[in-house]
């Protein structure tokens, strides 16, 4: 399949990427590259193979949901912390 330079700029401006000039070729030939890629999966043979989901035929374990007391009091956790402030964790303020 044939990638025009009009689909990589297209393409690029949905993504939201700056392309300099020089780099539309090399966009070209790497997305070619994917998409042949992709031509050879789509047309490899596949009679004669069973269905599959994934590699391994192994399962979720699901443990039973038990509460268990943690041995360790509210001082001893708090000795951990890098900070605290009124008997909790003071951690960095992650939204502005």
């Amino acid at each position: 399949m044939q990638v025009s330079r009009e689909e990589i700029l297209h393409i690029a401006k949905l993504a939201n990427l700056n392309l300099k000039e020089e780099e539309v070729d090399t966009y070209i030939l790497h997305l070619q590259d994917i998409l042949n890629f992709a031509n050879i999966v789509n047309n490899a043979p596949i009679d004669g193979l069973k269905e599959t989901i994934g590699a391994q035929d192994t399962y979720n374990v699901f443990r039973k949901d038990e509460i268990k007391q943690s041995p360790a009091t509210k001082q001893e956790l708090l000795q951990n912390a890098p900070e605290q402030q009124e008997g909790m964790f003071k951690i960095p303020k992650v939204i502005n």
